[in-house]
């Protein structure tokens, strides 16, 4: 799989209503940089939790999303180990 970057790497808010659209991006590869799972939640751009996962510490994933949807982190946890950047990818 080959990635094209879109954008620049940006941290997860922290709280409903502070996440990111990504730059309105469709697919967000999303990196856990710290060593702590967290929970990372998608919502619409009306704050209506569509769902939520767990990210291992040192894990990547990658989230296809709605261009307005929200990504952040569980309240109360530091955003700034979860890393998002705005990504299309080509096999």
């Amino acid at each position: 799989m080959k990635l094209k970057l879109k954008g620049s790497e940006e941290t997860a808010g922290t709280e409903s209503g502070s996440g990111s659209n990504v730059g309105t991006a469709s697919l967000v590869r999303v990196h856990n940089s710290g060593t702590t799972q967290r929970l990372v939640s998608l919502e619409t751009s009306a704050a209506a939790l569509i769902g939520t996962f767990t990210i291992s510490g040192g894990a990547t994933e990658f989230l296809d999303k709605d261009p307005t949807d929200e990504i952040f982190v569980d309240e109360g946890l530091s955003g700034e180990e979860i890393l998002l950047v705005k990504v299309a990818y080509y096999s």
